[in-house]
């Protein structure tokens, strides 16, 4: 069974500032008694605490910083919140975004380039009647998001101006495609240029409404054209987009966007080392994204061993309907909160903002229908999901700016440790068995002895 404890130990400079006049406890209990509840701590300061564990911070060892933790903002999502009266959507996405006592401060989402399988149906920004091309792109338009994605998204940026947004094509305009169709096939060569031009118009038309594109990756799960829509990239043809065509019109048109590889299973670290071993792409490349649908999350150490100027990513992992929360809670935490940014990643993605009670809307011909949302939506209720409480445990209390620091790891407590940019030490940690377990948590020369309930998550204040 599962246990996650996140503590957060205030250094004397900010002592008075950032910690509770007594040390606090967030907890949240794997039969779902307890979601998010502030409760008063529990430990034995007495002398007859036997630790069995110790978790040893090391706060001068640094690694990655971190960018947030979050979703995908699909623009099913942004239906059903856009939807909801103004009073509902607003005190809705205060809850998500704010970073106030009953918030829990989402600080990254990602975007669709276009539909999402988790749109109602495929559309492109250019969209063409059949056997029309337009490679100068003049009927470019966002005219899709600008009915429900757009007007949540500035909704958001008032909440959390700073929130960093990373942008994933599906699929490209299908008379890009060499088999005509939103589902599948590939993007023909003589259209690279054109493909190139439409992330520039793309990013220069969010800016006009006022949301900064901060990352873009080239193609989601770019070896899976089963969906709709989707798109086959191969390493080699995304090497040459990047290299020949992407890399220099950024650079001709002055857009500093990172570039992102890959953003597809953990279990072919070969794909993005390959782009990354041709210096003539990799010069133009930010780093690398992944999913875990297949292979190890240790994969994305991999990546960073082979090239560590290069950053990492956590791009998506879905909670398939209808969600078992202890087997997901117990699963992402030690895979992805705890496994990715111990694997160099600098944020964490749920896989989706939002649904409503049948995990609508989603494409035909391979959209995801058990794609559950972190929240339900019906109507003005909501109903929080696993995915809300695995992100709330990291974003609540790890902040953008946060740096991972070194720890050790005991048998059965997974766990990972950050430094805050105000000097606070993050750990969120699982104890991996059914019954409460006493352990000392070392940070420089500070100790603190703390009994964690059994069959939950938590976060100590301290």
């Amino acid at each position: 069974m599962l246990m996650l404890f996140t503590l957060l130990a205030c250094n004397q400079k900010n002592e008075e500032e950032n910690s509770p006049d007594e040390p606090e406890m967030w907890l949240t209990s794997l039969d779902e008694k307890s979601l998010l509840e502030k409760r008063e701590l529990t430990s034995d300061k007495e002398g007859d605490f036997q630790a069995q564990a110790t978790i040893k911070v090391d706060t001068s060892q640094k690694f990655q910083e971190i960018d947030g933790f979050g979703y995908t903002l699909t623009g099913g999502s942004a239906l059903h919140i856009n939807q909801m009266s103004d009073s509902a959507r607003n005190e809705l996405l205060q809850e998500l975004f704010g970073t106030e006592q009953d918030e829990i401060g989402v600080s990254y989402l990602r975007l669709s380039i276009g539909a999402s399988d988790l749109d109602e149906a495929p559309f492109s920004y250019n969209d063409l009647e059949e056997g029309e091309t337009d490679e100068q792109l003049e009927k470019f338009s966002l005219a899709n998001d600008s009915l429900h994605l757009i007007p949540v998204l500035k909704d958001i940026l008032e909440i959390a101006p700073d929130i960093k947004i990373l942008g994933s094509p599906w699929s490209p305009p299908v008379w890009m495609k060499d088999n005509g169709d939103t589902r599948g096939g590939s993007l023909k060569e003589e259209y690279y240029p054109a493909y190139a031009m439409y992330f520039v118009k793309y990013i220069q038309a969010m800016a006009q409404e006022g949301i900064t594109i901060d990352a873009i990756t080239i193609q989601n799960e770019p070896l899976h054209p089963g969906n709709n829509p989707s798109l086959l990239m191969l390493a080699e043809d995304q090497a040459v987009f990047i290299k020949d065509h992407l890399g220099p019109l950024f650079e001709e048109h002055g857009i500093d966007t990172k570039i992102i590889l890959y953003d597809h299973n953990a279990d072919r670290p070969d794909y993005p080392i390959s782009i990354l071993d041709d210096p003539e792409a990799a010069q133009y490349v930010d780093g690398s994204a992944f999913h875990l649908y297949g292979g190890d999350i240790s994969a994305l150490s991999q990546v960073h061993e082979a090239h560590p100027d290069k950053r990492i990513y956590f791009t998506e992992q879905w909670v398939g309907a209808p969600g078992n929360f202890a087997q997901e809670m117990e699963w992402h935490t030690e895979n992805l909160i705890i496994g990715a940014t111990r694997n160099w990643s600098r944020n964490v993605l749920e896989w989706n903002l939002a649904a409503d009670e049948n995990q609508e809307p989603h494409t035909d011909r391979g959209g995801c229908d058990r794609c559950l949302g972190a929240i339900t939506i019906t109507g003005d209720e909501v109903t929080r999901e696993p995915a809300y409480y695995i992100i709330a445990q990291a974003s609540k209390f790890v902040r953008p700016g946060a740096v991972r620091v070194d720890s050790n790891m005991p048998e059965d407590f997974p766990n990972v440790a950050f430094l805050s940019p105000e000097g606070n030490v993050v750990v969120i940690l699982q104890n991996k068995n059914e019954d409460q377990k006493n352990l000392a948590i070392e940070i420089g020369e500070k100790s603190y002895n703390v009994a964690l309930p059994g069959n939950s998550v938590a976060t100590l204040n301290f």
